[in-house]
């Protein structure tokens, strides 16, 4: 228990569970709206109140009462995340700030009063602050300690200095929050604050227990525990500012060593370091410019200053990308550089392996492709990652080098780390399977069926878009596949587009998917067959809706 109660500023935003769900999920909270949590309103709006609903109404009684009325499920966590912006708004006035629960927050009132000329004009900016960045109503009270502060948010007031036990003694029991208790506390004729406060504490812990006695010393107008304030968050970034446009790539590596060295002493001024690189630039004509670099490891100085020179080599030279393209290049030289550290980590959070660190051919092959990256952007290095699916395509997806390689669809654990690169259909470089891969090893998970799964081994090569095909008998007839995926007769001749045929030597199959027939619209039927022709080609095709097309080709 602490001693005489800190003075505190309370911000209250009123109905906050409604507002947030306007916020985050666009429910109007000008029209009769209630939030519910376990079939009963926990919270409403205005509107609705004037219709007659109320906290603790069952949903049934609330939608008699309001016929309009709007319901929307609590859900604290969107609380919190509405509540976030309103939290950096006041502490853009004052620091020190306790959040008490979403929609309520608390500081000591001695730190702003000073400094903004009284606790009334305090809490006007405090008001305004929130108002103008975040568009929220509130209301703040101040008063000896958070209980007594919440309860003047109510109606606006400050109370003042050495008032707040006359403040509550007139308020009902109910004001405590414990409904149990008020209700016990009116039977035995105590109806207000005051003539609770007034019982002697030894009696009131033995009769109430310990739940009645923090209620007894709340009443008298003492806290029970001082503020919690939340830190704000360490201002990492490091920035500079250059007097002569920064136009050739040798002075801006130079600005980029010194600005590189800067924020790895300021990481480790914090026992930190980062995973990821923001790199920021204003150029003289005002242009910005911003790119972010990820790494599988902690950035040292080295890597950091090696980031951001390749960053602004690619950004000044303009260097000539694949089939000619180049990139736009600034307008004129930077005046302003900022560097921001992101995925921050302990120093000691993320180890080397038990040999030491990676390879010198990985660290080649990732300081090659990430400087690829740096000229060309993230979406030119991509890594293929497998996962679940019934056909070559669903199981493969293309993650930007340095992404968390997680899969589109469940499936078998990823293989081995390999470090192949090759280009695309569109001219990106494509690390083959399990490509030097970012995140930690995962703990392989049960397999989901697929039915209808391709057996393996896979095709080599996707085509981008599958080739239209023909298929023949031996009497020169084409060959169907009935919707009891019977097969009219064996497969005897393939032709792709215009080309000559060519005969199957053998072929198997088919495989079916019917994919989404719930929905209409995404519905897919199809069968795939596997082939060999006489050339040695391999040849995956499908056959939908009586057209047979050239999915993939084996090796």
């Amino acid at each position: 228990m602490t001693g005489a109660p800190v003075r505190t500023l309370l911000l209250w935003c009123p109905d906050w569970p409604v507002l947030a769900a306007e916020i985050v999920d666009g429910v109007p909270a000008t029209g009769p709206v209630a939030v519910l949590h376990a079939n009963r309103v926990v919270a409403c709006s205005a509107p609705a109140r004037a219709a007659g609903v109320r906290r603790g109404l069952r949903r049934r009684e609330a939608q008699g009462r309001c016929p309009t009325l709007t319901v929307v499920d609590h859900d604290p966590g969107r609380d919190a995340r509405a509540f976030e912006p309103v939290l950096a708004a006041v502490e853009e006035v004052a620091a020190g700030v306790e959040v008490v629960r979403p929609g309520v927050c608390a500081l000591a009132a001695r730190g702003p009063a000073r400094y903004l000329g009284g606790e009334e004009a305090a809490a006007e900016r405090i008001i305004e602050q929130v108002a103008e960045s975040c568009a929220v109503e509130s209301q703040v009270g101040i008063a000896d300690g958070v209980f007594a502060a919440g309860l003047a948010a109510r109606t606006g007031q400050v109370v003042p200095p050495g008032g707040t036990p006359g403040f509550l003694a007139g308020l009902p029991v109910e004001a405590i929050g414990r409904p149990a208790l008020a209700d016990l506390l009116r039977r035995l004729g105590v109806r207000t604050l005051g003539e609770f406060a007034a019982l002697p504490a030894g009696d009131v812990l033995a009769r109430f227990g310990f739940d009645g006695a923090l209620a007894h010393r709340l009443a008298a107008g003492h806290d029970h525990r001082p503020l919690a304030v939340r830190q704000p968050p360490v201002d990492l970034t490091v920035t500079a500012h250059h007097d002569e446009p920064l136009d050739r790539v040798d002075a801006a590596a130079f600005a980029a060593r010194m600005l590189a060295e800067r924020l790895h002493d300021r990481l480790a001024g914090h026992g930190l370091a980062c995973t990821r690189l923001g790199i920021e630039a204003v150029t003289a004509h005002g242009q910005e410019l911003h790119r972010v670099w990820r790494h599988d490891g902690l950035l040292t100085a080295a890597a950091i200053a090696d980031r951001v020179r390749w960053q602004l080599d690619g950004w000044l030279s303009g260097s000539t990308g694949r089939a000619g393209a180049r990139p736009a290049r600034p307008t004129a030289g930077i005046v302003r550089l900022r560097l921001v550290p992101d995925g921050l980590l302990a120093r000691g959070g993320l180890q080397p392996g038990l040999w030491g660190e990676a390879g010198e051919e990985r660290d080649r092959a990732h300081r090659a492709l990430s400087r690829v990256q740096g000229i060309l952007g993230p979406e030119s290095v991509v890594t293929a990652v497998l996962g679940g699916g019934r056909s070559p395509a669903d199981q493969t997806r293309l993650v930007p080098w340095g992404d968390e390689r997680l899969p589109a669809r469940p499936g078998p654990p990823p293989l081995p780390d390999v470090v192949e690169a090759s280009p695309d259909a569109a001219g990106r470089a494509v690390t083959q399977p399990g490509g030097a891969g970012r995140g930690r090893p995962r703990r392989p998970g049960p397999v989901p069926p697929w039915p209808g799964r391709l057996p393996p081994p896979a095709p080599a090569v996707m085509l981008p878009v599958p080739l239209t095909a023909t298929v023949h008998d031996v009497t020169g007839e084409p060959v169907l596949v009935s919707a009891r995926l019977a097969v009219s007769a064996a497969p005897a001749r393939l032709a792709v587009g215009g080309a000559t045929p060519t005969e199957i030597v053998g072929w198997t199959g088919p495989w079916p998917v019917d994919e989404r027939w719930w929905a209409p619209a995404e519905a897919r039927r199809r069968a795939r067959f596997q082939v060999c022709l006489a050339d040695g080609a391999a040849l995956l095709l499908a056959v939908e809706a009586g057209r047979w097309l050239v999915e993939a080709i084996y090796d």
